[in-house]
């Protein structure tokens, strides 16, 4: 029997991407699924009920597309009580933010579904295609810089004028991972001087690479920010003190910051004070890249333009929602890709290996399985 992939409509507020498109749509047809799309799904991301259907989706209300489905996707994890007619079992692959809705994830257990957390997809390079962090915060980076363009009262690259010059706009990125390397190509293809930073040594040479200046603290040995996966860990407290006096005097000279730094399952650590944001000049902008998960920079809100010393700071709560349609496209490839990689031909279905099902496997059986989760204690 076939396996039956449902594409949900997304009910969070500010959420405009959909998890499949006509070109994936087509392609996990191809592989054998049947594939239903509930109706309005792609609106926001400027993919019509028509487009899905000419692909060949079976288009319809959520009572519709859920019924037996044993495979869901959605771009954010959809509510138990949108799942319900789902066959028994059934497979939810989505953006969980496991570590911040442990309550949906209990939902999820008691209900006998296996949610699928394809952010805690592992850093290896076979799962590269699937990783919906990167293909999300590529596009991130690049909208920062834009957001910051248009919010500053100034031009980007330096013009040489009749009536005189314009200098160069200075950009300062902190955080040097998918989003940070982004913004610093943005950044330079709009003109600017730009500078980068990580806690991360190894990251100068991709910020040389790219034609920024590298920022880094090299008083202190023994710098710690690899962490598994290449992702950054908090750093000593002799290395914290010593990037803070060195990002003091750099930010003050500084027109544009972007913040990007976050740590998994954990707060966004904090990287720009308000005595910081003092020091910067009037008309400056800061970018807050890690603001939904409580941010970087001391009183920046999600969607909102806060003014503090003469400086605006600006964060998204959904960046990659922005960008909908490109963002969207990403999404549906790294779903389609996880799904080809372990689609099983005889068993029509999706038979998940080891090492990425128990990287990204939340829930199954009727209980809570992800390690991660066990240890803050299994509440369900």
């Amino acid at each position: 029997m076939a396996t039956t992939i449902a594409i949900v409509k997304e009910r969070a507020a500010g959420e405009s991407r959909v998890a499949a498109t006509p070109e994936t749509v087509r392609k996990l047809i191809k592989l054998g699924a049947h594939v239903r799309v509930e109706t309005g799904a792609g609106d926001t991301a400027s993919i019509t009920d028509t487009d899905f259907a000419d692909a060949g989706a079976q288009v319809g209300d959520l009572a519709a597309i859920m019924q037996g489905a044993n495979v869901v996707l959605g771009v954010q994890a959809p509510a138990l009580e949108l799942l319900q007619g789902a066959a028994p079992g059934a497979r939810i692959a989505a953006i969980f933010d496991p570590f911040g809705r442990r309550d949906l994830i209990n939902d999820y257990a008691a209900a006998g579904l296996e949610g699928l957390a394809m952010e805690l997809m592992p850093r290896i390079t076979r799962a590269q295609s699937m990783d919906v962090l990167s293909s999300q915060s590529n596009l991130a980076g690049y909208k920062a810089v834009l957001a910051c363009a248009d919010n500053f009262g100034r031009a980007f690259p330096m013009m040489m004028t009749a009536a005189g010059t314009i200098t160069a706009a200075r950009v300062f990125i902190m955080g040097v991972g998918v989003a940070g390397l982004q913004a610093i190509a943005t950044a330079k293809r709009l003109g600017a001087q730009v500078s980068a930073t990580d806690v991360r040594s190894a990251t100068r040479e991709q910020i040389q690479s790219l034609g920024a200046k590298p920022i880094f603290v090299d008083s202190v040995a023994g710098i710690e920010g690899e962490g598994s996966g290449g992702y950054a860990t908090e750093m000593g407290e002799e290395y914290r003190l010593a990037q803070a006096e060195l990002v003091s005097s750099h930010i003050a000279k500084q027109d544009i910051v972007i913040t990007t730094a976050l740590i998994p399952g954990r707060a966004a650590p904090r990287l720009v004070t308000d005595a910081q944001i003092a020091t910067m000049k009037n008309g400056s902008v800061i970018f807050d890249l890690a603001v939904a998960q409580g941010g970087n920079v001391e009183g920046s809100q999600p969607d909102r333009l806060v003014e503090r010393h003469g400086v605006k700071i600006i964060g998204y709560a959904n960046t990659p929602a922005h960008l909908a349609t490109d963002a969207s496209a990403l999404l549906a490839r790294n779903f389609l890709n996880f799904l080809s990689a372990f689609w099983d031909e005889a068993a029509g279905e999706p038979v998940l290996d080891d090492e990425i099902g128990t990287a990204i496997r939340l829930t199954q059986g009727g209980r809570i399985v992800h390690p991660r989760l066990l240890e803050q204690g299994n509440l369900t």
